[in-house]
């Protein structure tokens, strides 16, 4: 790779890494249960460059519990021994694990706290963790991507400098113009690895937001289907709830929704949350456009697979894709962003729904 176009491809990697991010802040519904016991310091400051240097180059009741834990492991698929009869495989041991279990005992012990009616126990619930758990990771998400937007003058500056000292010493030691190239890589990527460090902003982290929200989606999407699944008597009787535990044309939450409307509405809502991210891009990579044409195909993919799951499960998804839509709206606005003291992205705005609602004017009605 040519020297000059070094700096160049990080903007672009980075721009990726936030988009990629982004999208699935919003479409992808979530959670069942998180971890505290994994929570690392952040790395203190560092000089930089470092000192001495002057080259950048190196020298509840027990009846009740009892009851919710039996109905669950039979709603699973069995008591002890897990549900073989029932699921198989994979798909089976991620069904039948503890932390599937642990949500079902979370949505069971939910809904009969709150006394409410099943479908409005899953909204509330699916409302309360995307608004604990990951409401907070979006906007740290998109702490760590204004603070990597910021570095990139800076990197552009030490890099025209580290080209030069690369020149030098080529000039000193006969260099080949390939081991020139070798060496402005190997030590930009130090470089730009120390400035992470330095403010606490490694791109990664800012994918946060994903490896938290998937599993919880899953999680949660199993353990509604298992509860509607049932097989014996102490399941039954959580089955029975869900059967009258529904509203308007869903009214039996065990069975798919016929009318396709909870499907379809999944589909508009997922498709919308991409589409108001592609509308603010100022420049888009191959790269991006692919992976935005891959997300809608996997939003309408959606739409035949959840009018085929229990509705329990399709009015999960269209809730949390509710939610992550108004969360997507609540990080851009200019003061959420300060309360949360987010920095300045490239993409922000003082009117970012009147911008948004105009790009998307602009692209489908022209």
């Amino acid at each position: 790779m040519l020297a000059p176009r070094v700096a160049v491809g990080m903007r672009r990697g980075v721009s990726s890494l936030g988009s990629l991010v982004r999208h699935a802040s919003g479409s992808a519904p979530l959670p069942c249960c998180y971890r505290t016991d994994l929570v690392v310091p952040p790395p203190g400051r560092t000089s930089f460059p470092p000192p001495g240097r002057t080259s950048f180059l190196p020298p509840g009741h027990a009846s009740f519990f009892l009851l919710t834990v039996h109905a669950r492991r039979h709603a699973s698929g069995g008591g002890g021994g897990g549900g073989d009869n029932a699921y198989s495989g994979l798909y089976g041991s991620v069904a039948d694990s503890s932390l599937v279990h642990l949500t079902e005992q979370l949505l069971v012990s939910t809904q009969g706290a709150t006394g409410l009616p099943w479908w409005a126990s899953i909204m509330c619930t699916t409302l309360a963790l995307r608004t604990v758990v990951t409401l907070p990771l979006g906007a740290y998400q998109m702490v760590v991507i204004g603070k990597v937007e910021a570095l990139q003058s800076e990197i552009a500056e030490l890099a025209k400098r580290l080209r030069y000292e690369v020149s030098v010493r080529a000039q000193e030691r006969g260099w080949q113009e390939r081991h020139c190239r070798y060496q402005f890589k190997k030590n930009l990527r130090r470089i730009v690895s120390e400035l992470y460090v330095r403010d606490n902003c490694h791109p990664f982290k800012a994918s946060l937001l994903v490896w938290v929200q998937l599993p919880m989606w899953i999680c949660l999407s199993l353990a509604l289907r298992n509860l509607s699944m049932a097989s014996s008597p102490a399941g039954s009787v959580l089955q029975t709830e869900l059967t009258t535990g529904g509203a308007l044309w869903f009214s039996d939450l065990t069975l798919p929704d016929h009318t396709w409307v909870l499907p379809i509405s999944l589909g508009l809502i997922n498709l919308l949350i991409i589409e108001m991210f592609a509308a603010q891009r100022l420049q888009v990579s191959s790269v991006q456009k692919y992976m935005t044409h891959f997300l809608r195909g996997v939003s309408v993919l959606m739409v035949p697979i959840a009018a085929t799951v229990p509705s329990c499960m399709a009015l999960y998804w269209l809730s949390s894709s509710l939610v992550g839509l108004g969360h997507n709206l609540l990080l851009r606005s200019p003061r959420f962003q300060s309360a949360c003291r987010i920095p300045r992205l490239r993409s922000s705005s003082q009117t970012p729904y009147r911008d948004l609602a105009a790009a998307l004017r602009a692209k489908y009605l022209p």
